[in-house]
């Protein structure tokens, strides 16, 4: 508190230094009255108050463990493992690790994966086809909030018809 008088830029206009000094008091004494901030502080120094204000102040303690060497070792040795994680992007994306997990196919059935771009122009050209066949000849009608939903039918808020 006493320091904090003596530096206030009140007292000291023409100094740059004291305005300065106060700041890091004002900044001091915010962090030590309040408890979270201080237990940071105590454990982890200033660098601690960093990660606080950059990740929260619930997450400090998982930056600091996960940026330990043995959790870095851990990470290296599983990427090693999995080939640059290769194999885990495999399996959560596509099922399949090296071909060993893949899911079979059903008994009698044979999917081909690989379709021939012949096939596929065949394919097209149908749905084409099939498309034309009925042309659409009714207009929608005008809707206005007045619009009946149901229509003529009888109007039923039961569950048996």
């Amino acid at each position: 508190r006493k320091l904090a008088l003596k530096y206030h830029p009140d007292k000291n206009p023409d100094s740059p230094e004291a305005a300065e000094k106060f700041k890091e008091i004002n900044s001091a004494h915010a962090t030590l009255t309040d408890l979270s901030k201080r237990n940071i502080y105590d454990k982890y120094g200033s660098l601690g108050l960093y990660v606080a204000e950059q990740f929260g102040e619930e997450n400090v303690n998982t930056y600091f463990m996960l940026s330990s060497w043995w959790a870095k070792g851990l990470f290296a040795v599983c990427g090693l493992l999995t080939g640059c994680y290769f194999c885990c992007c495999l399996c959560c994306c596509f099922n399949c690790c090296c071909g060993k997990c893949k899911p079979k196919a059903p008994e009698g059935e044979e999917h081909e994966f690989c379709v021939s771009p012949e096939d596929l122009e065949e394919q097209i050209r149908t749905d084409m086809e099939g498309d034309g066949e009925t042309p659409i000849v009714l207009q929608p009608t005008n809707v206005t909030e007045k619009t009946q939903l149901i229509g003529d039918s009888r109007r039923s808020y039961s569950t048996d018809s």
